[in-house]
């Protein structure tokens, strides 16, 4: 089991940065990989951003330039370093975690945390 706390959300203005912050707790060793996950509202949820244990990288389209994941796996925490926020950027965030392979994999989520951007 894994449980996931997501911090660092709130309100910022079109334009400005806001750093999300996910820790991780219970089997954190067999975590092979992390994201983060939007859902606006009205719309389904929608990845954003992933990384690997091997510190590999995907990101939204919507994103790409802007946001940046990171992860120190040696303090359980993933990042999201949001810059240039748009409003459309506005959704509950979650963090997401990723054990195992294949059928034997499971899937945890955080609570999500709030991000709002004002224009």
């Amino acid at each position: 089991q894994v449980q996931l706390v997501e911090s660092g959300g709130g309100l910022v203005q079109a334009g400005g940065p806001l750093r999300l912050s996910c820790v991780a707790s219970g089997s954190t060793l067999s975590i092979n990989r992390s994201g983060w996950y939007r859902r606006a509202p009205g719309k389904q949820r929608e990845l954003v951003a992933t990384i690997t244990s091997g510190a590999s990288t995907t990101y939204a389209d919507s994103v790409k330039g802007r946001f940046t994941i990171s992860s120190d796996y040696g303090k359980n925490k993933v990042y999201l370093r949001m810059n240039s926020l748009k409003p459309e950027d506005t959704a509950v965030y979650y963090c997401n975690a990723v054990t195992g392979w294949g059928a034997g994999s499971q899937t945890y989520w955080g609570q999500g945390t709030q991000v709002t951007v004002s224009s």
